[in-house]
């Protein structure tokens, strides 16, 4: 009899540890991996071959599967989804107790949009948040005609803009910035502005780091009004709707602080005559014409 009740009392023990691990078992963290837009996925339905799919997730964050049509998946981990897919083609009678399983074979958002001014856009494989540096690094780095305000639209959140200068200094505060896959990033164009007629090194001049450029700091880039320039008769060539429109500047002036500098815009023409008056005679059309074959020029 003894031999008996501790036989029982081993067996409920027994049961009372199976019952503690399958409460551990049900408790797993869930998935930390969620299907999103753009993602590529595999959905494969056992012994039904011919409805297996590879499919991308579109942007409203569904998939259209044969029969049973749309299905919202984003949001979801790939076993919650294959639960929702078998759950539609059994409700549809379509198949009973189908076994649905769903791989991510290609994820939209572990990958980071590099767009506009650098040596490589594209896209760069990112596994976790980097730098900001670091991905701009992947893409080749900035062209020399990029505006270094850069701009990151985060997959989460509002967009951040963030100079990314020259000097090492400056590009340690662009290396805390993070950015995380699914973000794109865009390196847009500098501005430009043209310094022409007689001038040391006319043409045009890039908007660059701060992004602004005053009509002296311009006018030094060019290396100056040459000894023949006719500074009392240079015009500031702006376009107003899309017309050239003439602004008469009187150099010396600017130059001996009588009139304050001024702050350019992109696409601004500074255009210095020479003392020939037949070049006096240029209309800002004409000169906004010859800025299109100007060289160009990095500003630092």
């Amino acid at each position: 009899m003894r031999m008996k009740l501790r036989r029982l009392m081993l067996l409920l023990l027994f049961a009372s540890s199976l019952r503690g691990a399958a409460g551990q078992t049900s408790s797993v963290m869930p998935e930390s991996v969620v299907i999103g837009p753009g993602d590529l996925l595999a959905v494969h339905i056992f012994r039904e071959e011919d409805l297996d799919s590879k499919l991308r997730v579109k942007d409203a964050g569904t998939v259209t599967l044969p029969l049973i049509g749309a299905v919202s998946v984003a949001g979801l981990p790939p076993a919650d989804a294959a639960q929702e897919i078998a759950a539609r083609y059994s409700r549809g009678g379509f198949l009973n107790h189908p076994q649905v399983s769903v791989l991510i074979e290609e994820s939209a958002r572990q990958k980071v949009a590099v767009l506009g001014e650098v040596a490589r856009p594209g896209t760069v494989s990112l596994s976790s948040p980097r730098s900001l540096l670091d991905v701009l690094a992947e893409a080749g780095g900035l062209l020399k005609t990029a505006d270094r305000h850069v701009t990151i639209r985060h997959s989460a959140g509002p967009p951040s803009t963030v100079l990314v200068a020259n000097d090492a200094s400056a590009q340690l505060a662009s290396a805390d910035l993070l950015v995380s896959p699914g973000d794109t990033i865009l390196v847009p164009r500098a501005g430009i502005v043209y310094v022409l007629g007689d001038v040391g090194r006319p043409g045009g001049y890039l908007m660059q780091d701060d992004a602004q450029l005053s009509l002296l700091q311009a006018l030094a880039l060019a290396a100056g009004a040459t000894k023949t320039a006719a500074e009392g008769s240079a015009r500031l060539i702006r376009k107003v709707n899309g017309v050239p429109t003439e602004m008469p500047l009187h150099l010396k002036s600017v130059e001996h602080g009588k009139v304050p500098d001024l702050a350019l815009k992109n696409d601004d023409i500074l255009y210095v005559p020479f003392s020939f008056g037949k070049n006096l005679a240029l209309g800002a059309s004409a000169v906004a014409a010859s800025a299109s074959s100007a060289i160009i020029y990095a500003a630092y």
